[in-house]
């Protein structure tokens, strides 16, 4: 059913949803709130915090435009029972025509800053005698385009009745472990009546999702041991010389890692191995020594990853540990005359080891003898791009390396058909990074110990959970931050990065602010799989509580990757009990597995492979919060269901058709 069938969808904005890869209302009803507003309670104003979130009841006593400042604003000056604060919106025109004398509800953040009064920056509001929105648990979608909060809402709630969400998970199944129907539980995600119907809601749709992706990969895990084609001549002792060129003894895990590479290369079976270990544990290190076991062997080697800038720094790397080879770095920015010049060496055995990006996945990309394939950052490539290169090669030996750590239990469901390396330990000349908590009332010591660090050449990372400021205001953005920093600290050079910059635009800044043009980058989190800066010092994170414990690890990393001493400041909006628990996980340990099972814990399942993983199933559920044995329970069904109990011929089917390109998304 089309999207246009729906009252007040119009083409444009039909395109808008589109953008959000929305097409169909079957496709509306699987976009998943990202949050949920509580506006089940009335606060006073008197009694919030500063960066409190709050739903208020107050009367606007006047209203004041200015349009000449630097960012135009509407002020309403409010009272509560005798309590005055006012309530700003900037860029916001259109509020100074809705906002009238009279009692209004406020939703929205609280500013309590000491000695400058309260205000609530941006709030959403409605008059208190027409509430129809401001109350309940309302449900927080991503947006695209001109499409607002209260579009999408009204689209949703018309979409659910017109669909009949299937349940392939066999109906004794259903019955035994007393499921509640799918349409039931989308009506519990999407207007829900309490925070339990959300839980409930939100397990019972992923715990199908998961239920029909285990059981893909039941579908495609089937005979995975291909035979060796490419001999491997090199001996132990030689891998050992070339571990001696680096300047470090490789740890306890890196040398069972590079044994593991060995073992695979010198058995029966091709090899398709994940390595994965902590920031800063060396995994490219083990990878080059892979390396040097195909190039000494007489076969070329490839090594791509997510960025450029990423590439060009691994070809660098590579160069300084391989004089006696040809290395490449090919990059969608290489210029044409190389590029044909790289190609050629490929194609003729001359080039032994190729560094990039896409561009090396490309079909008129041909090489010699490819043998052996490096996936750096393995969650930015999807099967079909490191198939595309592999498929360039005959019987490829694969590594994938990935610096998220996963909890074993859950590796052995989502990554059974690998084998599994990991690295625990980390160099003795790794430094641990300082991890402290920062409040409001810091903040100006924080800026000013920034400024003293730009100073002393020293760089730092701001981070910002979105790129520009809406109606949700108690987040914080990048394009308000970077705004903020230049008046608050103007002797610091700052840069601006987020994902809607071109790739190009990108990669230029990130090079930019690793030979220091930049003290500071801010940022959303396409830094967290970046560029080694030696000078990196600092990282601040804003809304720290709103992020994945891992991912917070993972920013972490950033930092600390030279000899200076570095730090970590986590700014936290929210001062809840549960804010203050999760983020004294990540201020007392620098372990990160212990991390992301303190994180499983704590978040549940709702967020695992969701933030950094892409594909089609995993992108519809990433939103959701259900617990994590949400996922052990789908294991369990999808294992009776294949256990022969049930006829699996039409499950296999719809397993196989309906995720075509499940293998996408295992690793993706």
């Amino acid at each position: 059913m089309q999207l246009t069938s729906l009252k007040f969808v119009s083409e444009k904005r039909e395109k808008d949803f589109n953008k959000l890869n929305i097409y169909t209302v079957e496709e509306l009803i699987r976009h998943f709130p990202r949050d949920y507003l509580d506006l089940t309670h009335v606060s006073l104003l008197r009694d919030a915090y500063h960066n409190d979130t709050v739903l208020t009841l107050a009367e606007v006593l006047n209203v004041e435009v200015n349009r000449y400042a630097k960012r135009p604003f509407i002020k309403a000056f409010c009272q509560q029972g005798g309590y005055c604060f006012t309530a700003i919106w900037f860029n916001q025109p259109y509020v100074a025509q809705k906002l009238q004398r009279g009692e209004y509800l406020f939703y929205g953040r609280v500013q309590n800053k000491y000695g400058m009064g309260c205000s609530m920056v941006n709030p959403s509001f409605e008059r208190a005698d027409r509430n129809t929105n401001l109350k309940g648990i309302v449900p927080v979608y991503p947006l695209s385009g001109s499409l607002t909060q209260g579009v999408v809402r009204v689209a949703v709630r018309q979409a659910l009745p017109k669909t009949a969400p299937v349940s392939y998970i066999p109906l004794q199944l259903q019955a035994k472990y007393s499921l509640t129907p799918l349409k039931e539980a989308y009506k519990k995600v999407h207007a829900p009546q309490t925070k339990k119907d959300v839980k409930e809601g939100s397990a019972r749709i992923a715990l199908e999702e998961y239920f029909l992706l285990i059981s893909a990969f039941k579908v495609i895990k089937g005979g995975r041991d291909d035979a060796r084609l490419n001999q491997y001549k090199v001996t132990r002792e030689e891998v050992e010389a070339f571990i001696s060129r680096f300047p470090f003894g490789f740890t306890a895990g890196q040398k069972a890692a590079v044994d593991d590479i060995f073992n695979n290369l010198h058995s029966p079976h091709a090899m398709n191995r994940l390595l994965q270990g902590d920031v800063g544990s060396g995994k490219t290190a083990v990878a080059l020594a892979g390396i040097f076991m195909a190039v000494k062997s007489g076969w070329q080697a490839a090594m791509i990853a997510p960025t450029e800038v990423l590439a060009r720094q691994n070809a660098a790397l590579i160069e300084k540990y391989f004089p006696e080879y040809t290395v490449k770095a090919l990059t969608g920015s290489t210029p044409a005359a190389e590029k044909r010049d790289i190609k050629r060496g490929l194609s003729s055995g001359d080039v032994n080891i190729v560094c990039g990006t896409h561009a090396v996945i490309q079909g008129d990309v041909v090489f010699k003898s490819l043998a052996f394939v490096v996936c750096d950052e393995q969650h930015r490539f999807g099967v079909a791009q490191r198939a595309s290169l592999t498929e360039k090669g005959e019987g490829c030996d694969v590594l994938i390396m990935s610096a998220t750590p996963i909890p074993r239990t859950l590796s052995l469901i989502f990554y059974g058909d690998l084998d599994i390396t990991t690295i625990k330990d980390k160099p003795e000349s790794r430094q641990e990074i300082s991890t402290s908590i920062i409040l409001p009332n810091r903040y100006n010591a924080m800026y000013e110990y920034v400024a003293e660090q730009a100073k002393l050449g020293n760089q730092t990372y701001f981070v910002c959970p979105k790129i520009e400021g809406d109606e949700e205001s108690s987040i914080a953005s990048v394009t308000e931050l970077y705004e903020e920093l230049q008046a608050k600290i103007p002797s610091v050079r700052c840069a601006l990065l987020h994902g809607k910059m071109k790739d190009k635009q990108k990669n230029e800044i990130m090079a930019a602010f690793k030979v220091k043009e930049y003290d500071c980058l801010v940022s959303t989190t396409v830094i967290e799989v970046g560029v080694d800066v030696p000078d990196a010092t600092t990282m601040i994170i804003y809304n720290a509580e709103r992020f994945g414990l891992s991912q917070l690890h993972q920013l972490r990393g950033r930092v600390g990757r030279g000899d200076k001493k570095s730090y970590c400041f986590l700014l936290p909006a929210a001062d809840t009990e549960e804010a203050a628990v999760r983020l004294s996980v990540i201020k007392n340990s620098t372990d990160g597995f212990e991390i992301a099972e303190a994180d499983l814990k704590l978040r549940g399942g709702g967020d695992f492979m969701g933030t950094r993983q892409s594909g089609r199933v995993l992108s519809e559920i990433r939103n959701l919060k259900f617990p994590v044995e949400t996922i052990f329970t789908a294991k369990a069904i999808s294992d009776e269901a294949f256990s022969g109990a049930f006829d699996t011929k039409i499950l296999t089917k719809i397993a196989a058709e309906k995720y075509e390109s499940l293998k996408d998304v295992i690793l993706n």
